[in-house]
């Protein structure tokens, strides 16, 4: 019975993997290791429009045999080394309280049911991340509170979402220190208008407070964070918030300008109502470093791309099978782009290296009687020595008003199968001819040309004239 409660259990598992694996969510993603599939990590960018906004939110679920009879348990990973609370309801410790998980007092119908599953779980976690998080601390309808208290909440849950969940992720990832950048952050403390209320008493279902972490106060520790960084630990998700980084940045350079003039640097959090050290929110508004900080990921991540043009270069030299395979792909990619059998954009293809198939160089002349009639833009696509496992980045030289394109140039593409090249191309040229596109705000990349293609009739004249126009001026960057 043993046995065939857990086969059942890791079937189950298995199949809701693969299904979310294969859906076209754009703000979740799961992964398991192949040995253990009863150990899940998934991902949550935060929703547009709310203070976590493009946010990287990771969790680690772990399911049982008895699963799917029990729910799993579920803790988050984002969490500064347990010293932020996102959200009334995750806590600084990771824990997550939910109805659905157990780990909350709910309303009849809401506990757990077999008929539940991986998905319902993340996206009952996403639900969280609402506009107004401070609305999901319990008796907030009977207890509304005026502003500021809920808006001081949001401001610096936005902050801390930039900062955390954004900067930190990537600088642990490209190996990146902060103090080098600019002047170590050390420990803050709170002004006298922020001391602590009482500390509110436990929510949890077990009647813990929910943390063991000591009760300090902190500023993210940029040293422990990089030395605790280990290269051989599994990260699934390290190129996909790589590529998500290049597509959102212009949104966190907008959230950064716009909030940081209301927010002056060295300004403290304030602690609310229901936080209490260790579990709070603690800290101060430091925009400007955020901005630079920001500046110094994207251009590590350029020199990253750019890296793979060397380390192509060595793969051709050892003559690797990605090398053979890239080469025999991009004779046939020219031949078929080259000859032009196809109808829309016309496009040129061509190595910038006649014996490196790693960077590719893509001319793409606009359609006629669009909005693009009369461009050529030049593109640049990176492919990476470890392909497929690291997607492709494609950067446009050529300036190029577009809603998926980034003021910095980086595309923003969905290719049918990741694991070949020619999809890659297809889904490029697609991208920037924009024929079938749908409106998906986690698409943003471009928020000024976003908001004016979706912003109704008016807007979209001036989005289409402006494209134009680009298209027309793009001859100058020849």
């Amino acid at each position: 019975m043993s046995n065939s409660n857990t086969n059942g259990a890791i079937a189950r598992i298995a199949k809701e993997i693969a299904s979310a694996q294969k859906g076209s969510d754009l703000s979740i993603a799961v992964s398991c290791r192949d040995s253990d599939v009863r150990s899940v990590r998934a991902l949550i960018i935060g929703p547009p429009e709310t203070p976590y906004e493009f946010g990287f939110f990771e969790f680690d679920m772990k399911f049982t045999k008895e699963y799917p009879i029990k729910a799993p348990t579920v803790r988050c990973l984002t969490t500064n080394s347990g010293r932020t609370r996102f959200n009334p309801n995750i806590y600084a410790e990771g824990k997550v309280c939910l109805s659905i998980l157990g780990t909350w007092r709910g309303n009849p119908g809401e506990e757990w049911s077999a008929a539940q599953g991986l998905e319902s779980v993340l996206i009952s976690i996403q639900s969280l991340m609402s506009s107004n998080p401070y609305e999901n601390e319990p008796g907030y309808e009977s207890n509304k509170k005026e502003e500021p208290q809920p808006s001081a909440y949001i401001a610096k849950i936005r902050h801390e979402t930039l900062k955390v969940s954004v900067c930190q992720r990537l600088e642990a990832l490209l190996q990146i220190q902060p103090d080098k950048i600019e002047p170590a952050l050390k420990k803050v403390k709170l002004s006298p208008t922020d001391e602590s209320p009482e500390p509110a008493k436990s929510s949890f279902a077990d009647g813990t407070n929910g943390s063991s972490t000591p009760a300090s106060v902190h500023e993210y520790d940029a040293e422990a964070t990089y030395n605790a960084l280990d290269q051989a630990q599994w990260d699934p998700f390290a190129d996909l918030v790589k590529r998500r980084f290049l597509w959102y940045y212009d949104a966190y350079i907008r959230a950064i300008d716009l909030f940081g003039e209301a927010q002056p640097d060295g300004t403290a959090f304030k602690r609310m109502e229901f936080e209490y050290p260790p579990n709070s929110m603690e800290g101060h508004f430091e925009y400007k470093s955020l901005k630079t900080r920001m500046a110094a990921i994207l251009a590590r991540l350029d020199q990253e791309a750019q890296s793979w043009e060397r380390l192509g270069a060595q793969q051709v030299m050892s003559a690797t099978q990605l090398a053979t395979q890239l080469a025999f792909q991009f004779k046939q990619m020219e031949d078929k782009w080259n000859a032009g059998s196809y109808s829309g954009c016309r496009m040129e293809i061509s190595l910038p290296n006649p014996n490196n198939p790693f960077v590719w160089h893509l001319t793409l002349f606009g359609e006629p009687m669009t909005n693009l009639d009369g461009g050529i833009f030049n593109l640049d696509v990176y492919i990476p020595p470890d392909f497929p496992t690291t997607q492709p980045r494609v950067k446009i030289a050529t300036p190029l008003f577009h809603h998926r394109v980034s003021s910095n140039g980086h595309l923003c593409y969905f290719p049918v199968k990741e694991d070949e090249i020619g999809s890659h191309l297809d889904a490029i040229v697609a991208a920037i001819e924009d024929k079938t596109a749908n409106f998906d705000p986690r698409a943003m990349v471009n928020p000024e040309s976003f908001d004016l293609k979706w912003g109704g009739e008016d807007k979209r004249k001036q989005y289409n004239r402006k494209l134009r126009r680009s298209a027309q001026e793009s001859s100058e960057f020849l």
